[in-house]
């Protein structure tokens, strides 16, 4: 009898066999918060099988939500972020427990911050702020290139 052959392109393939992801990371909000989210999102996303330009992308904006949360919210509490990766959608989440709702700002071109958002905005497929009873949540959802 014949070799039995799967027709399916290896996208295809992949999106089929992915499965989901979903952790969690809390560190402490400090000056090393933003590196160490960024390092532990990248390995997350990496052995979920999404590399190239989309990692970087998804790296880049977990610092900035981050360091917006250590800069923005209660030094004296801890940030949250979560990863959620299903097939070739990623999401993160970055919850602290500082108020108020994050803006985007356009600084001036010799401003040394306030550009976070601004990345986040350009960058995602789609991004959002939830407000919760013990502070907020910003999040990004990033499509993985195919």
């Amino acid at each position: 009898m014949g070799d039995v052959r799967d027709l399916r392109s290896a996208a295809s393939a992949r999106h089929r066999d992915a499965h989901v992801v979903d952790a969690q990371l809390v560190v402490e909000a400090e000056r090393s918060a933003p590196r160490a989210a960024r390092h532990w999102v990248m390995r997350a996303v990496a052995e979920a099988g999404i590399g190239g330009s989309t990692n970087q992308v998804v790296e880049l904006l977990t610092g900035e939500l981050v360091a917006n949360a250590v800069v923005h919210g209660p030094s004296d509490q801890s940030v949250t972020v979560r990863v959620r990766i299903d097939g070739h959608v990623v999401q993160v989440f970055v919850s602290d427990a500082g108020g108020g709702v994050p803006t985007v700002r356009h600084p001036e071109p010799t401003a040394p911050s306030g550009r976070g958002l601004a990345l986040v905005e350009a960058l995602s497929s789609d991004w959002g702020t939830t407000n919760r009873p013990d502070g907020k949540t910003v999040w990004f959802e990033v499509h993985a290139d195919e």
